[in-house]
């Protein structure tokens, strides 16, 4: 009704692209957000899920990613100034060391922001669950481990799939799997929603055929 009004359109193509998250948006959902970001140069949370999507349909956007990250680091953080997506971005096996690198490099910046802590914590978990292989990095598991660790004490109301992480991270180190087997089991006897049950059987059924050869 108010097509001139900046803000609101920005946010109706934020909420149209957030069934998104792990597809490609359609055509004509793409279009709009270049539209809106024409009209919204500075908002980098529409920047960066516009690049995420581009990214999807196989445009090259590393340049324009690691500018948009520039401009991140200069602001406020919030939930909101588009990190999250940005390291979304990167998340493939080639740049997600990039990934990890941003995320702690901001983390040193605010070392007190939760949601940093999360940003960090989800890149290590994309890097040792999806493209790690046999000689992951101890260290680097010790430090995802301890920032799932905290994340979950820092997010308490929404540490379900936290912890379901944290067993999956226990179950890539060298002596973890016996820690991995009783967060499963505490996580079995839990009583849960049917579609939290659901999740967790999945992800345990995963855990068993992956990492226990079951």
């Amino acid at each position: 009704m108010q097509p001139e009004m900046v803000e609101w359109n920005t946010s109706y193509v934020l909420w149209l692209v957030s069934d998104f998250k792990y597809k490609k948006v359609e055509a004509d959902i793409l279009e709009k957000m270049r539209v809106a970001q024409e009209q919204d140069p500075e908002n980098f949370c529409l920047a960066a899920c516009y690049l995420e999507q581009r990214g999807k349909k196989g445009e090259d956007v590393k340049d324009e990613a690691r500018e948009l990250a520039v401009k991140i680091l200069r602001n406020p953080v919030s939930s909101f100034n588009g990190m999250k997506a940005l390291l979304r971005v990167y998340r493939k096996d080639d740049t997600i060391d990039e990934a990890i690198a941003l995320a702690e490099e901001v983390l040193e910046l605010h070392p007190d922001e939760r949601y940093l802590k999360r940003c960090a914590a989800l890149c290590l978990k994309w890097k040792i669950i999806y493209f790690s292989d046999s000689h992951t990095n101890q260290s680097l598991i010790e430090r995802a481990v301890s920032l799932h660790e905290e994340v979950i004490s820092l997010y308490p109301d929404s540490s379900f799939v936290k912890k379901i992480d944290l067993a999956n991270i226990h179950a890539k180190s060298n002596n973890g799997m016996a820690k991995a087997d009783q967060m499963y089991q505490d996580l079995l006897r839990m009583d849960l929603e049917p579609v939290d049950k659901q999740v967790l059987y999945n992800k345990y059924a995963k855990y068993l055929n992956i990492d226990r050869k079951d």
